[in-house]
């Protein structure tokens, strides 16, 4: 009876144990930004299989290079961005960056191929740049991690030119969060009264559709000379 009495207490401290690693394992994900294994890669197998263009037929302007994707720099309105072939609504996006200096790009989230409108007009960006580099000085709200012209980034710690930084995307509709080397460091809902005075009196205001969309594509801007690497997507 004492042996079966002792199994017992045995199985339920080791259970207890499980449960109180797993709890802080998940603590220690939403507190570094860090996202779960079960993720989609979107450059797998070293090909852009999963990727097409935003508004042209062939992929142009990138160049995948040991697992590493290369922007060719070509400007805001070259039209040589990049999106996924697949759409996703709620989901958790994290890649690793890095940028040349004095060069600036963005990575949107559900975009709508279909528009007529430049990638930038079609959806949410987060914004990557040079902070320290730049040439001019920006509005607070168009630096690295921001939503872009929408929201500044608070408390971000951004690498250098050529070194690499890591992003985090989630959303759970309307929720979004922007993650930058572990920090999350923007948060907002679509729809809600701070988002729809940003928007009313800032650089959407006359564009209609902008941040309307529930789900779409990912895009990569080519912008400016960027690379990025390890992009994985989890769908909630």
């Amino acid at each position: 009876m004492k042996k079966i009495k002792s199994l017992s207490l045995l199985f339920a401290t080791f259970a207890l144990f499980s449960c109180t690693s797993e709890k802080r394992s998940e603590s220690a994900t939403a507190a570094t930004g860090d996202q779960p294994e079960n993720s989609t890669l979107l450059l797998e197998g070293n090909t852009l299989d999963q990727w097409q263009m935003y508004s042209q037929d062939s992929i142009k302007g990138w160049s995948l290079i040991n697992g590493e994707l290369h922007a060719s720099g070509a400007g805001w309105d070259a039209n040589e961005d990049i999106i996924t072939k697949k759409t996703f609504a709620n989901f958790d996006l994290s890649l690793e960056w890095k940028v040349a200096p004095e060069n600036s790009s963005g990575i949107f989230f559900y975009v709508q191929r279909d528009s007529d409108q430049p990638i930038y007009e079609s959806a949410p960006e987060y914004q990557v740049m040079d902070d320290k580099g730049w040439p001019q000085q920006m509005k607070p709200n168009q630096y690295t991690a921001a939503n872009y012209a929408m929201h500044a980034p608070i408390g971000t710690e951004v690498k250098p030119a050529g070194e690499w930084n890591t992003t985090r995307i989630t959303v759970n509709y309307p929720h979004v969060e922007h993650w930058l080397n572990g920090v999350k460091v923007v948060e907002y809902d679509f729809g809600s009264e701070d988002w729809e005075n940003r928007k009313a009196s800032g650089k959407w205001a006359e564009v209609p559709n902008y941040g309307k969309a529930k789900s779409g594509h990912i895009g990569l801007q080519n912008a400016g000379k960027v690379v990025y690497r390890n992009i994985k997507i989890r769908q909630l």
